[in-house]
């Protein structure tokens, strides 16, 4: 089994595609994950981007908003919103999508029904999806996410547990049965590192952070594991830290504590690193 890494759009919103992707291969990506344009210019010039540099893509979708959801979208709204992204993906190609889908305020009952409903429009596409565990997003806690891998046979998720130890206020550790349900479930990872009280630590790098990254890592080894012995031949990670209030900054300078490119990078390399410690057993 290979490990295959993929650069974000977060926190480089705006910029050419051609440059971005130019980037993500200085960098050593082996592909981009990005939501595709609407339009065709834009289409057209991340197509281009791809081909030039012999990416593969990951489309992502969010429904019914940006990544915190239109509280005042129904289910059905949801539904709508997918097809119609769905239907660009099918037609644009893709080798996988991410999708951040639901409200974490519907009943389980409900969520079970549009996920559901959502796992039969994607099936049409051909393209495998998962479902990221996202806040705000129906699968925004694990015993969530736990009750509707119970009920779905079919859905797969997007780990990003970052979000989890916000909203458990812990790294989670305890909860390690939890994810041995949900690891063989697990079909994407996206690469950051949250700990008690935020989703993303200032630095991975930094010694003070290195109890919460070795505690994501355990995590991803179980995703691994789980996945070879699904028989995959290869797993794929989103170092996935960003802006938008992640970022730490300093007080009245407003000035990053880190960069975010470079920490991305640096994700990249560890966990390849990572990867083939655990692959060879050590």
């Amino acid at each position: 089994m290979e490990l295959r890494g993929y650069r974000t759009y977060w926190g480089s919103t705006g910029m050419p595609w051609a440059e971005f992707a130019a980037e993500a291969k200085a960098d050593g990506y082996d592909g981009l994950e990005v939501p595709i344009p609407a339009d065709y210019a834009g289409q057209q010039a991340l197509r281009a981007a791809l081909d030039d540099h012999g990416f593969d893509l990951i489309a992502e979708i969010c429904t019914a908003g940006s990544y915190v959801p239109d509280r005042r979208a129904t289910p059905v709204q949801h539904l709508e919103s997918l097809a119609r992204q769905l239907e660009i993906i099918d037609r644009f190609g893709a080798t996988q999508i991410n999708c951040l889908a639901g409200c974490d305020a519907w009943p389980l009952a409900q969520s079970v029904d549009f996920f559901g409903e959502a796992l039969t429009l994607a099936h049409f596409t051909g393209i495998p999806i998962s479902f990221e565990t996202h806040r705000s997003r129906t699968l925004f806690n694990p015993w969530v996410a736990r009750d509707l891998v119970q009920a779905l046979p079919d859905l797969y998720l997007t780990c990003d547990f970052s979000h989890w130890c916000v909203v458990c206020e812990r790294l989670i550790d305890t909860e390690f049965d939890v994810l041995e349900i949900l690891a063989p479930r697990a079909r994407h990872i996206h690469g950051r590192v949250g700990y008690d009280q935020g989703p993303q630590v200032p630095h991975p790098a930094a010694p003070e952070f290195a109890g919460a990254l070795a505690a994501r890592q355990r995590w991803w080894e179980l995703c691994w594991q789980a996945m070879r012995d699904a028989g995959l031949t290869q797993c794929t990670l989103t170092p996935e830290f960003g802006p938008d209030g992640y970022l730490h900054r300093l007080p009245f300078t407003d000035q990053p504590v880190a960069d975010l490119r470079q920490i991305n990078r640096w994700m990249l390399d560890t966990e390849r690193a990572h990867f083939v410690r655990w692959r060879a057993g050590v």
